[in-house]
């Protein structure tokens, strides 16, 4: 820092020069007379007097100091680490004249945390909740406010008293809060000490409200008219249940349940109303009477209806083949099976009249390899006729085919054109295709876009082998 001027100097001449005046002209001055430093920093401080040449010159204070710089009647000190307010003296002696003064130093630091409280999971419309905003730290306290906020909107502006300081406020639950985030933040206001205004703002928690009435949900089994409903294992059953007066409906929750377990089912909303539709397939194992049960979940509450199911057995049909794996030309029965009083359909079987029994046998072709065969059985049960169906699959045992209609003969390509080979060999298992040229042994890129040359000209001998045998065929490649 450079020297204060001539001012003090001038002074000093003038009460020399002027007997009677001089303890009354001298005096000591800070610079910045009132600082505010952040906590643990530091801050320089020029100490002066307006003697001409003091005796004594120097700056009283606790804090950790460092000269840096001084000159006849000024010395410029740095003090640091400073922790708390502080009111070094600035002191000099001057003949038999002791002046001092007093500068201010004035330490802030901003919250170490601002938390607002948790909200609850779920509040209801209509009642009161209270808003708590958690404040620790910050200097200094009387520049320090706490405010809360919903979104935007200030609900409240309060000092923060207190180490740690509680701020709280209280607002009526509305549906329009729904989804409304909350706040608390801080102020630390020091723009008179032309710094400025400082907000810490805590993480936003949202409220959640809800209304859900007291009424039960409505659970109803479209077709089902008995009571108690009765249905057959194996049977597609409409399901519906429904709640309305719901707020907010998109955030309700509504499951389906038979037997004490849980029913896959689609879910819809409604500006006010929640749904969930599914279709019941019941098993054999779920004979007997079962509890049918919708609940509806909205907030931290429940709403439940449930009916009485009954279940019997409808067993399925018994499909099978005489060797689901064969070789081509194998004899294969196919056989379709069910119990008395139930009448099956087999495909591909010559027509018969109505039987629980259907089967016919067939000589197993290359091209029945990965056939399916289905078979559907039928009950009637009161009026209402009711059905179960099978498939299998049959795996044929065949060797390697390359045929011309796989593979060409003869290729005649230009020289320079780019040009992809396709030779394909079918067969069960797989078979591996290797193409060489006759008189060398090279081998004749297939499945792959190559540029034509002149020298790729020759008769290859294509070869597919698998387990179940070899097939050859020669293919003879012409550039023009």
């Amino acid at each position: 820092m450079a020297s204060p001027g001539p001012r003090p100097l001038l002074l000093a001449l003038i009460a020399a020069l002027l007997p009677g005046t001089r303890s009354a002209q001298i005096s000591t001055s800070v610079f910045p007379q009132s600082p505010i430093v952040p906590r643990g920093g530091s801050v320089e401080l020029n100490c002066s007097t307006s003697c001409a040449v003091p005796n004594i010159l120097g700056l009283e204070t606790q804090l950790s100091k460092v000269e840096l710089d001084s000159g006849v009647n000024w010395k410029l000190f740095k003090l640091s680490e400073v922790q708390e307010n502080s009111s070094p003296i600035c002191f000099a002696a001057c003949h038999d004249v002791q002046v001092s003064s007093q500068a201010t130093i004035t330490v802030y630091s901003f919250p170490e945390s601002v938390e607002l409280a948790p909200l609850p999971p779920w509040h209801p419309v209509g009642q009161s909740l209270t808003l708590t905003c958690r404040v620790k730290g910050g200097e200094p306290r009387p520049n320090l406010t706490a405010v809360l906020r919903r979104g935007q909107e200030e609900l409240s502006r309060q000092p923060v008293l207190g180490e740690p300081a509680e701020v709280t406020a209280t607002v009526l639950a509305g549906r329009s809060d729904h989804g409304a985030n909350f706040s608390c933040a801080t102020e630390l206001d020091l723009r008179s000490q032309g710094l400025g205004l400082f907000q810490n703002t805590s993480v936003p928690r949202q409220l959640r409200t809800f209304v859900l009435p007291m009424s039960p949900p409505q659970l109803s089994m479209p077709g089902a008219l008995e009571v108690p409903v009765v249905l057959e294992t194996g049977t597609l059953q409409p399901l519906d249940c429904s709640l309305g007066g719901l707020f907010p409906a998109l955030e309700a929750q509504i499951h389906l349940e038979l037997g004490g377990k849980r029913l896959s089912s689609t879910t819809t909303y409604k500006e006010d109303s929640v749904s969930a539709t599914t279709i019941i397939k019941v098993t054999a194992d779920q004979e007997g009477p079962q509890n049918l049960l919708c609940v509806v979940s909205l907030g931290n509450q429940t709403r439940q209806s449930q009916k009485t199911l009954t279940i019997y057995s409808f067993p399925g049909p018994n499909l099978t083949l005489s060797q689901p794996e064969v070789s081509e030309g194998s004899l294969v029965i196919v056989s379709c099976e069910a119990p008395s009083g139930v009448w099956v359909n087999l495909s591909s079987a010559p027509a018969q009249p109505p039987s629980s029994k259907a089967q016919f046998p067939m000589n197993a072709s290359a091209e029945d390899h990965g056939r399916r065969f289905f078979c559907s059985a039928g009950l009637e049960v009161s009026g209402k006729l009711l059905y179960k169906n099978r498939t299998v699959e049959l795996r044929v045992l065949y060797g390697p085919r390359l045929d011309e209609s796989d593979c060409l003969g003869n290729w005649t390509w230009e020289e320079g054109s780019h040009q992809t080979l396709i030779c394909q060999t079918r067969g069960n298992p797989v078979p591996q295709l290797s193409c060489t040229r006759t008189h060398d042994g090279a081998p004749l890129p297939i499945g792959e876009l190559r540029p034509v040359k002149r020298e790729q000209a020759g008769t290859y001998r294509c070869r597919a082998m698998s387990s179940r045998g070899v097939v050859v065929r020669d293919v003879v490649l012409t550039v023009i």
